[in-house]
């Protein structure tokens, strides 16, 4: 019997508590780092498809530079939970009604029957020649291309509207402005004042 079903329970059952605890921790920071663990095993079990590449790009890229950054403005921001902790309850019976419907629909989508899988066998062994890397491109850049493309402006709007969310005015901080700058004239910044000389007695 191979042991790859074990792992793969495995690193599954670490990968559903990771992520349930980034959803019910209360500690920001906490969460972070539980959805570094996340991001780990979901990385394992992409090394158990034989996709190398999207498990090395999941830890450089979201382990090493998305999940830093986010330690670095959560411990870095002064966010108070208290006002967001006040309307819980109060939106607690809206937020169950949506899990139940999530869960039906989950229940409804997922598995083997509605996918069609019981009938198909496992794909084939590949070589060492055969490179998952230029596949995947040869696939996202001409039949999905256009999805692609989407997805990136929506990314691309998602930061913006964070941005424009999470940007504060703060009238005690002092800024320069870069167009009252251009707009100066010579005689504005430099003034002479004619003085008489002074002689030593």
């Amino acid at each position: 019997m191979s042991i790859e079903p074990t792992i793969f329970y495995i690193f599954s059952a670490v990968l559903v508590g990771a992520a349930v605890a980034v959803v019910t921790v209360r500690n920001p920071v906490y969460a972070a780092l539980f959805l570094v663990l996340a991001f780990f095993n979901s990385a394992a079990l992409w090394l158990l498809l034989e996709a190398e590449f999207l498990a090395l790009v999941l830890v450089l890229v979201y382990v090493g530079a998305v999940m830093v950054l986010f330690l670095f403005v959560v411990m870095m921001l002064d966010i108070n939970l208290t006002p967001l902790r006040e309307g819980f309850i109060r939106y607690m019976p809206v937020g169950l009604l949506v899990a139940v419907i999530m869960l039906l629909e989950i229940a409804l989508v997922v598995g083997p029957e509605n996918f069609g899988l019981q009938q198909i066998e496992p794909p084939p062994r590949q070589g060492p020649e055969y490179s998952n890397t230029a596949e995947l491109g040869k696939v996202l850049y001409t039949v999905y291309a256009y999805p692609f493309e989407i997805a990136a402006v929506i990314l691309l709007v998602a930061i913006v509207a964070a941005i424009s969310l999470s940007l504060r005015r703060r009238p005690d901080s002092k800024y320069q402005n870069p167009a009252a700058q251009i707009a100066v004239r010579r005689e504005e910044r430099v003034r002479l004042v004619k003085m008489e000389a002074e002689k030593n007695d």
